[in-house]
């Protein structure tokens, strides 16, 4: 796994347009970031405060996220000093990857086209869109 100051920050956030209960959400980002290596063994997930804080939801709603990573080993809640990431190994198939960059293009790309976005502008703001991304995570 790529040493921590290596791998990119977690940024969670969701998707109220997308029919997936808000904290099935959080378990998908934390799997994918477990995955990918944003997240390894040993670190620790926000508070269940500060990220119900931060996503503008109830508190509960994390906590149930969590909860349910905890009963799949995914992650070990220890009281009074925090939620760290587990020893399971998480991987996705290439399949499983594809399946879900897929689900989050697909959408996307019918409301750009539907509002009359042309495949060319559509390509040229993702670009930005990225640029401006990977700025942002260098400064």
């Amino acid at each position: 796994m790529a040493p921590a100051l290596d791998r990119k920050p977690i940024q969670f956030s969701l998707d109220a347009k997308s029919g997936v209960p808000f904290y099935k959400q959080i378990i998908l980002q934390v799997e994918f970031a477990i995955a990918d290596g944003r997240f390894i063994m040993g670190d620790q997930l926000p508070t269940v405060r500060s990220l119900a804080v931060d996503l503008k939801i109830n508190p509960n709603t994390v906590a149930r996220a969590y909860n349910e990573l905890e009963i799949r080993g995914i992650v070990n809640t220890q009281q009074g000093t925090g939620t760290f990431i587990s020893d399971k190994d998480i991987r996705l198939t290439e399949v499983e990857r594809e399946g879900m960059l897929e689900s989050l293009v697909l959408p996307f790309l019918s409301k750009a086209t539907s509002y009359g976005f042309s495949a060319d502008e559509v390509i040229s703001s993702v670009r930005e869109g990225l640029q401006g991304m990977a700025q942002a995570t260098e400064d």
